[in-house]
C-alpha cells in the first residue's frame, strides 16, 4: 500500500467520510498515485485543484497545510503583522465555506487575527477588504472560472496583489517541510470564533463606494436609465452586488437570468461557468430577446471576469472577446474622461503583453502613456503601486485578454463589479448616439483598422510532455527565423534575460516588420505552449487570412504539428 495513503488512513485528524473516499480507490493504483504521487503546487496564484483526498487534490488537509505555510510567512514579517491579520473570503463551490472556516481556525492557532466574510464575496472585495482593514494579506477561496470539480485558495498580500514569485516560493519551502498533519496548528472552532471578526453586508457598502465612484458620465446613465440589461452571475458572487451597483448608478430596467441567480457549486446550467463561453449565455440570450435587450453582461463565479454579449446588425447575439471588451473600454474611459475635463495629463493604462495591439493606437490617440506587463493581473497591481510611489503617473485603466478589467485603484486585483458597471454606462453612451456596443466596435475598427488576436493553445501529449515543451523553448532560442507568412522579422525578445524592460519571464516575443507579433509562453502547470498571434488588417477577411499564414508557418518552423 501506498505510504502516503497509508499515513491518511492511519491519522486520527482524517476524518472518516475522507478515510471512506480514498478506501474505494485503494486499489485503483492509477488514481493512488494521482492523488498521492505529488501536491499541489502552490504558487502566486496560491493553490487549485481537483476536489478529493489526497495530497493533489484540495480538501482541508492541503487548505490548512497551506495557510500553516502562509502562517509561518506572516509570523517571520514583523512584530505586528499577525495583528493586522488577514481576511478570508469564498466563492459558491462545494467546500468553499468550509474551506474559508479551516483556513481561520488555522491562522487563529498560530496567533493572526482573521477577518472572515458572513457569506460569499466577489474575489475583488478580497483584495479591497485587504487594504481597507490594513490587512497583512488575504484569501479567497475559490477556483475562478473552472469546472465544477475544481476548487482553489487565491493569496493576496498587503497592498492587495497576488504574493510575489518569493513569498509563494517561501510558502511552498515551508508546504513541503511541514507534515501536512503533525505540525499544522488547528484551533478550536470556539477559538477560532473568539479571534475572528465577521464582516458582514455593511462591508459591502465601502467597497460599493468605490465602485460607483468608477462612474465617468451619470449623464449618459440618466438618459437611458430604461435601456434593457441583463445580467447572469452563472450561480456565483456577482448575484448581488452587480445588480446593486446597476440600481444605485441609475439604471432601471435590469433583468437578473432567474434560473442563474441560484447560488451553487453544481452550475446546473452551464456545462462551464465561463464568461467567454457564448454557450453559457444561451438562456440570457432567450430573456434578452423577449427584453428587448441589446447586451448581456456575465460574471464568473468569484465576480473577478466579466463577459459580453452583443447583438449584431443582423439582430444576431456575438460574444466579445476578452481583447474586444477591453479596448471598447479603453476608448470609452479615456474619450469620457478627456471630454469631462477629467483625464490627467500623466495618465497611463497597463495591459498585459499578449493583450491586444489595439490597445497601443486607442492610447496614442489620447495621448495616453500605456505599459505592457507580463500576464497576471498581480503585474497590473504592481504597476499601480509603482505610480503611487513615484507620481509619475496616474493609473486609468487595466485589462488582460483573459477577461479581466479594473479601472479603479481601491483593489489589486481584477474587478467584474465596477467592469459590469462600466459596460453598462458605455452601452448608455453609445445608445445616446443611436449605436450598439457592436457598432461601437465596428466604428472602432474604422478608425483603428482591424485588430485581431487569436490565442493557440499546444498540448504536449505523452509522459514526456514537459521535455517536450523545454525542447522547443531551446529550439525557438537558438534559431532566429528571418520571418513568418512572408513578413519579415524586425526584432525577437527573450524575456528569460529579462528584455523589454520586463522581469525575467520563459517568454519569447517576435514581432514582425508590419507590427504583427507572435509570442510564445508555456503553461506554469500543464504540458501546454500558448502562442498568441496579434495582426492588424483592413477587414477582418484579411486579418483571418494573415492569422492563419502566420499560424501555419510558426508552426512549421517550431516543429508543431497541425
Amino acid at each position: 500500500m501506498n505510504t502516503m495513503l497509508q499515513r491518511w488512513l492511519s491519522s486520527s485528524v482524517v476524518d472518516a467520510d475522507t478515510k471512506a473516499e480514498l478506501i474505494a480507490v485503494a486499489e485503483n493504483e492509477k488514481e493512488i498515485i494521482s492523488r498521492f504521487g505529488s501536491k499541489l503546487t502552490f504558487g502566486t496564484a496560491g493553490l487549485r485543484g481537483v476536489l478529493g483526498a489526497g495530497t493533489n487534490r484540495m480538501n482541508i488537509y492541503v487548505v490548512r497545510h497551506a495557510t500553516q505555510g502562509l502562517s509561518e510567512l506572516i509570523l517571520k514579517t514583523g512584530a505586528d503583522a499577525a495583528a493586522r491579520g488577514v481576511v478570508v473570503g469564498h466563492d459558491c463551490r462545494i467546500m468553499s465555506r468550509e474551506f474559508a472556516v479551516e483556513t481561520c481556525r488555522v491562522l487563529t492557532a498560530n496567533g493572526i487575527k482573521a477577518y472572515l466574510f458572513d457569506e460569499l464575496r466577489p474575489t475583488p472585495e478580497v483584495s479591497f477588504a485587504i487594504r481597507e482593514l490594513n490587512c497583512i494579506a488575504g484569501i479567497n477561496i475559490t477556483a475562478s472560472h473552472n469546472p465544477k470539480e475544481y476548487n482553489g485558495y487565491k493569496v493576496y498580500w498587503e497592498d492587495g496583489a497576488q504574493l510575489s514569485l518569493e513569498q509563494a516560493d517561501t510558502v511552498f519551502e515551508s508546504i513541503c517541510a511541514d507534515d501536512i498533519f503533525d505540525d499544522v496548528k488547528v484551533s478550536s472552532p470556539e477559538e477560532m470564533e473568539a479571534n475572528t471578526v465577521i464582516l458582514g453586508k455593511d462591508f459591502d457598502e465601502k467597497f460599493l463606494s468605490c465602485v460607483l465612484d468608477c462612474i465617468i458620465d451619470p449623464d449618459a446613465i440618466r438618459s437611458q436609465k430604461d435601456m434593457a440589461i441583463i445580467f447572469t452571475p452563472f450561480h456565483g458572487t456577482g448575484y448581488r452586488l452587480v445588480p446593486e451597483a446597476l440600481k444605485r448608478a441609475g439604471f432601471e430596467n435590469v433583468t437578473c437570468v432567474p434560473e442563474q441567480m441560484v447560488l451553487s457549486g453544481e452550475f446546473p446550467t452551464v456545462a462551464s461557468p465561463n464568461p467567454e463561453n457564448k454557450e453559457g449565455f444561451t438562456i440570457a440570450m432567450k430573456l434578452a430577446n423577449e427584453k428587448g435587450a441589446d447586451f448581456i453582461i456575465g460574471t464568473d463565479p468569484d465576480a473577478d471576469r466579466v463577459g459580453v454579449v452583443v447583438r449584431d446588425k443582423d439582430g444576431e447575439f456575438v460574444a466579445l472577446s476578452g481583447n474586444q471588451t477591453g479596448v471598447l473600454l479603453l476608448d470609452y474611459i479615456l474619450g469620457a474622461r478627456k471630454n469631462t475635463g477629467n483625464l490627467p495629463a500623466n495618465a497611463a493604462a497597463v495591459k498585459s503583453l499578449v493583450s491586444t495591439e489595439m490597445a497601443t493606437a486607442v492610447c496614442e490617440k489620447y495621448g495616453v502613456k500605456l505599459f505592457n506587463v507580463l500576464t497576471g493581473f498581480k503585474f497590473i497591481g504592481e504597476k499601480i503601486k509603482e505610480f503611487e510611489a513615484s507620481g509619475d503617473h496616474t493609473y486609468v485603466f487595466g485589462f488582460e485578454e483573459s477577461y479581466g478589467y479594473l479601472s479603479g485603484t481601491y483593489a489589486r486585483d481584477k474587478d467584474a463589479v465596477a467592469a459590469s458597471l462600466l459596460v453598462a454606462e458605455m452601452a448608455a453612451h453609445y445608445k445616446q448616439k443611436g449605436m450598439t456596443l457592436a457598432d461601437a466596435l465596428n466604428s472602432l475598427y474604422e478608425e483603428y483598422g482591424y485588430y485581431l488576436d487569436k490565442t493557440l493553445s499546444v498540448t504536449m501529449h505523452g509522459f514526456d510532455g514537459a521535455e517536450k515543451t523545454k525542447a522547443l523553448m531551446t529550439r525557438l532560442r537558438t534559431v532566429r527565423p528571418d520571418g513568418f507568412g512572408g513578413i519579415g522579422l524586425k526584432e525577437v525578445y527573450d524575456l528569460n534575460q529579462g528584455a523589454m524592460g520586463l522581469p525575467k519571464a520563459n517568454v519569447i516575443y517576435y514581432r514582425l516588420v508590419d507590427g504583427s507579433v507572435i509570442i510564445v509562453r508555456p503553461s506554469g502547470t500543464e504540458p501546454k505552449v500558448k502562442i498568441y498571434v496579434l495582426v492588424r488588417e483592413q477587414c477582418r477577411a484579411c486579418a483571418e487570412k494573415k492569422v492563419e499564414d502566420l499560424r501555419s508557418d510558426f508552426y512549421s518552423f517550431a516543429g508543431i504539428e497541425s
